[in-house]
């Protein structure tokens, strides 16, 4: 246990038991940037708990002059300059794998709501209406059918291969790196046209450096099968929202499922907001309570960094 003047910032909600153990080993400060509890104490920070809406850049690192580490709950640091921090000698850790079962789970759901049809009754039917309800919510095709394209073979791609195949799909997927046959989980490497232009069902899992910014943009969105479902559980800013609403538009029988959004939330200016084939979600794939308690257990390297331990995974800047 550190000393309780050792003072620890939380900006955004953790799961109650790595709260109260980061409160039993030093003084935590639950407080977002601007309000009064967080100006006060940003002075004596030593480390700050953050998780997606949280952006640590120059400015805020110049508020916490004794500041030796970040935690991000979480998996992507895109909201954090991690070159300002290196040039501070500021420690970033995360949870790499902390929400991997949980994206996996709901990206498999995702997809089956997109490609099997059910629909559940409230009454009996006479046979007639029970013979067209089955007609009408028949799936045309089964999963063993199809072709997956998954964008980013990591971790996430990786389990999201593994299930895929083991349901029947052909997987295809487009990485920035080349990725080691043993670890494409039987994956085939292809360009990114020729992932969007094969694919039935796109699911998209690159990361949130600024050189991803619009990657998914009209020259990917169009070459897109003109019923070919789209998935983007990663993040908001890798996809060009006018290009895929001006794609749906067009093509009635194309959907897209986004969990997530650039802004976020969205505002009602959203092209895709209205559209009947866009379905925006808020943010839900890691929100299982075992994934959010394991993100938040990222206080244990926050508290290892002050106390001048090694923690169990930093952020090294590439």
């Amino acid at each position: 246990m550190i000393n309780q003047n050792t003072c620890v910032l939380v900006t955004e909600a953790l799961a109650m038991e790595p709260l109260a153990w980061l409160q039993s080993q030093c003084r935590v400060i639950e407080s977002q940037p601007g309000s009064p509890g967080f100006d006060a104490a940003a002075h004596l920070a030593s480390g700050i708990v953050v998780r997606t809406y949280t952006t640590v850049d120059e400015t805020l690192l110049a508020r916490l002059p004794l500041l030796k580490v970040v935690g991000r709950a979480g998996v992507g640091v895109d909201n954090i300059d991690l070159k300002a921090c290196a040039k501070r000698g500021v420690i970033v850790v995360n949870t790499p794998d902390a929400n991997t079962q949980a994206v996996v789970e709901y990206v498999t759901c995702l997809i089956g709501d997109a490609l099997r049809p059910r629909v559940f009754l409230d009454r009996a039917l006479t046979l007639e209406a029970w013979e067209q309800v089955r007609s009408a919510t028949a799936a045309p095709r089964q999963m063993s059918e199809l072709t997956l394209g998954i964008m980013g073979l990591g971790r996430i791609g990786r389990r999201i291969a593994d299930v895929a195949r083991a349901i029947g799909f052909r997987v295809i997927y487009n990485d920035l790196v080349e990725i080691p046959h043993s670890e494409r989980a039987g994956a085939t490497p292809v360009d990114a046209q020729h992932l969007f232009r094969e694919s039935n069902v796109i699911s998209i899992h690159i990361d949130g450096r600024p050189s991803n910014r619009h990657f998914v943009a009209g020259g990917l969105i169009g070459a897109m099968r003109d019923d070919g479902v789209l998935i983007n559980t990663s993040r908001g800013m890798v996809l060009q929202s006018d290009a895929l609403a001006l794609f749906l538009a067009a093509n009635a029988s194309a959907r897209a499922i986004l969990d997530v959004h650039d802004p976020e939330p969205f505002t009602e200016h959203s092209p895709l907001l209205h559209l009947p084939n866009a379905f925006l979600a808020p943010h839900l794939a890691s929100r299982t309570t075992t994934a959010m308690t394991n993100m938040s257990w990222v206080v244990k390297d926050v508290i290892a960094v002050i106390e001048g331990r090694s923690p169990s995974a930093s952020v090294v800047l590439s």
